[in-house]
Parts: structure tokens; C-alpha cells; sequence
């Protein structure tokens, strides 16, 4: 079987970066690479895993719309799965590329999954250069604790040196206020770095990150949840690349599309936790299979029917979900918009997945391929450089929706 003439695009006008995504190898079977799943959050749970969270600082992530993050727990990932589905990512589109169609991972994902805010202002500002002084200070004000010049690789801070001080650090319900709220402050900038938004720098976290959570009642009017998906869709985009190794991001987010296909090969169990951020926290287990590898993943997807895909997997009308539907903005769900995260903007395209909203999906516009350049820019190299500004085109969008 010719496998490029069967599964390889047939009109390179939509597809036009098939030369450069890993799936053009393995067109010709010479691919079996895994990805590496980045991740910085085992410290983290190790740690919560032995001590409970304080009461006090699960009201104050709640408020920041964290806590379903950290409801969700710690989840093992299938880097074989992962990197079947990354084999049917598209960065010209932001999609999955199913035989039953596209799919992919929208805000309604985010919100229902993690209950994050999406509705608020682009997380983005100024990247700042200080000194490592200057951090020390910094972190002295705002997480409790003068960090080791040691811990510190430029702006960004070891994990390690945060759950050292937490673990130092006793809640009660007589501890000062400014106390609680900068134990929080550090459990939410672990989560941000450790989970939601793990990067290739390994168990260090950027401090940029911090300057979001300084006010903490104004860190709820952030889009968390977009910028969430922004630093995930980075990252498939990148994964795609021939070459690629290692995937970071919101892998959780990612591992639950699972959840879409029914398969007798895939067994999916949800937890019934009372919190919408946990009740979608699945695991899947493989039947009639030796191990779980790439390629029978592959085969179970390419082989998927019409019937075996689930494009409206959640009961939106559930008791556990109907509890946040004050939060919900079904309208930004399906908002065509630009995702923002500091230099990371990336394209949400709801249009082209409509059937996951209940509707009737059309053959969608065009992709404008002007929005491939923004693959181009990253932070490395560019301190001191104001996001704002130079993203003010795509900021603009969003805050019109």
C-alpha cells in the first residue's frame, strides 16, 4: 500500500508544511520516535501528596481559578499516545487531522477541564530584566522567602527552592493574612510553571509568571485558560517539526482528547469528583494489546469510523458542570481569536470544529498563512522587550470579542 498516496495530503493549499512535520517520515515507515513528555510538577506532588493543602489557601486558588488545576492531581502521561496525537496535529490550522475529520482542543476544553478562567485580559506585559539581587528582593516580597543566588538561572527560579520554603511554612487558621497569601502565591506559580505551562528548561520556573499573581484579587481578570491553550498549541506546533524530541505544555489537557474516542481497545474511566476541574480527569487503560506503543495508537486512530468519535463528550447540563455555568462564555468558546501568553500568540479556530459545539460543520475559510510567522517568535533573547506592544494588533482582537 502506497501509505503517502492513502493518508498524505492530497492538496498542499491547506497542508502546506508536510515537508517539515514528523508525520512525512513516517509516511515512509521510518518513524517510530516517542516523545519525551516535559514536565517539572513531581517534586510538587510528592510534596502535597505527604502534607495537605491549607484551607485557606484552597479559597485564595479558587479565587484565582487555579484550584480545579490542582484538583485534577498528577497525572501519568502516555508519551505513546501523546505522540500519536501529535502525529495528526497541524500547525497551519491548529487541529487535529482525523479520517472522521478535524478536531482539536478548544477554551470550552480548558474551562470544563480545568476550570480556568478564559473571559478577562490576555496574560502579557513587559519582560523584565533584573538583577539576581533584584529577584531575591523581589521574591522576598511576594512568595515569603530570599531564594539562594544559586537557585536563580536569570529570571528564571528552581522549583525546588519554592517547595524547600512552602515546606517550612505552617498555615493555620492564625496565621496573618499576607503569610497565607504568599504561600499561595508560590503554589499557584508552581502549578503555572510545573503544569499548566512546562517548558524545556526543566525544574526552573520563569519569574515573569509571578508578576500576574502580585495583586491577587486582579489575578482572576486574567485569561488563564487562554493562555494556557497558547503555550499547549506552541507546543504541538514545535513537536511537529522533524527532529523534535520533547513536548511541554498542558499535556494533561492534551492526553484527555481520549476521552473523544470510543474504541475497544481503549478503555476510558473518569473520576466522579464533585469539582468540574476534576470530573473530566481520566485515565485509559489498552486491551488486547502485548504494550502500549505508538504504533498500535496509530492504527486504532487511523482505523476510527464516524461512530467511534465522540465530538460532544461532556453532559453540559450535569449538576457538577451546571454549578459553574455563571463562569461559562459559550461565545468565546466558539470565538475564532487569537490565544495570547507574553510572546506566544497562536490562532483558535472553533470554525473549523464545529461539530464539537453541536453544529453542522461547512468547509471553513481559508487560513490566513500570515499567522505562521508568529511560530517565529519566542522570549529567548529578548529582555526587556514589552508584549504589550508588540503584540498590540492581536490584543486588540481579543479584547473586541
Amino acid at each position: 500500500m502506497n501509505r503517502r498516496a492513502v493518508y498524505g495530503p492530497r492538496d498542499g493549499t491547506v497542508l502546506s508544511q508536510q515537508t517539515q512535520h514528523r508525520s512525512d517520515d513516517i509516511l515512509d515507515g521510518d518513524l517510530d520516535d516517542v516523545l519525551k513528555a516535559r514536565r517539572a510538577d513531581g517534586a510538587f506532588w510528592s510534596h502535597f501528596q505527604q502534607h495537605n493543602l491549607p484551607v485557606r489557601v484552597q479559597q485564595i486558588l479558587n479565587e484565582i481559578g487555579f484550584y480545579g488545576v490542582y484538583r485534577c492531581g498528577r497525572l501519568v502521561y502516555d508519551c505513546h499516545l501523546i505522540t500519536a496525537l501529535v502525529e495528526r496535529w497541524r500547525s497551519e490550522t491548529h487541529t487535529f487531522h482525523f479520517r472522521v475529520g478535524e478536531a482539536t482542543i478548544t477554551l470550552q476544553d480548558v474551562q470544563i477541564i480545568w476550570a480556568l478562567p478564559i473571559d478577562g485580559e490576555p496574560v502579557t506585559g513587559l519582560d523584565l530584566d533584573r538583577t539576581t539581587i533584584e529577584w531575591q528582593d523581589y521574591c522576598l516580597t511576594y512568595l515569603g522567602f530570599r531564594p539562594d543566588a544559586t537557585a536563580f538561572k536569570g529570571s528564571r527560579l528552581q522549583t525546588h527552592a519554592i517547595i524547600s520554603h512552602i515546606a517550612q511554612v505552617e498555615i493555620t487558621y492564625d496565621t496573618p493574612h499576607e503569610i497565607v497569601v504568599q504561600y499561595a502565591r508560590a503554589v499557584a506559580l508552581l502549578l503555572l510553571g510545573g503544569v499548566m505551562c512546562p517548558d524545556s528548561s526543566g525544574n526552573l520556573i520563569p519569574l515573569l509568571y509571578l508578576t500576574k499573581l502580585e495583586d491577587i484579587v486582579e489575578a482572576r481578570n486574567y485569561s488563564w485558560g487562554s493562555a494556557v491553550l497558547a503555550f499547549l498549541y506552541r507546543e504541538l506546533c514545535n513537536a511537529t517539526n522533524k527532529g523534535k524530541a520533547a513536548i511541554g505544555g498542558a499535556l494533561q489537557l492534551l492526553q484527555n482528547v481520549c476521552i473523544w474516542v470510543k474504541s475497544k481497545q481503549i478503555i476510558i474511566v473518569c473520576s466522579q469528583q464533585h469539582h468540574m476541574g476534576a470530573t473530566w480527569n481520566c485515565e485509559h487503560t489498552f486491551t488486547r494489546t502485548v504494550r502500549t506503543t505508538v504504533r498500535v495508537i496509530r492504527d486504532i486512530l487511523d482505523e476510527m469510523q464516524s461512530d467511534q468519535f465522540i465530538w460532544q463528550p461532556y453532559d453540559l447540563d450535569s449538576d457538577v458542570i451546571m454549578a459553574y455555568a455563571a463562569d461559562f462564555n459559550p461565545q468565546l468558546w466558539r470565538s475564532s481569536c487569537p490565544l495570547i501568553f507574553y510572546a506566544i500568540v497562536e490562532m483558535h479556530h472553533p470554525e473549523r470544529v464545529l461539530r464539537q459545539f453541536g453544529m453542522r460543520q461547512n468547509i471553513p475559510e481559508a487560513i490566513d498563512t500570515r499567522d505562521m510567522s508568529l511560530h517565529q517568535i519566542s522570549r529567548k533573547n529578548r529582555t526587556g522587550t514589552d508584549w504589550n506592544l508588540q503584540h498590540i494588533q492581536y490584543i486588540s482582537r481579543w479584547q473586541k470579542i
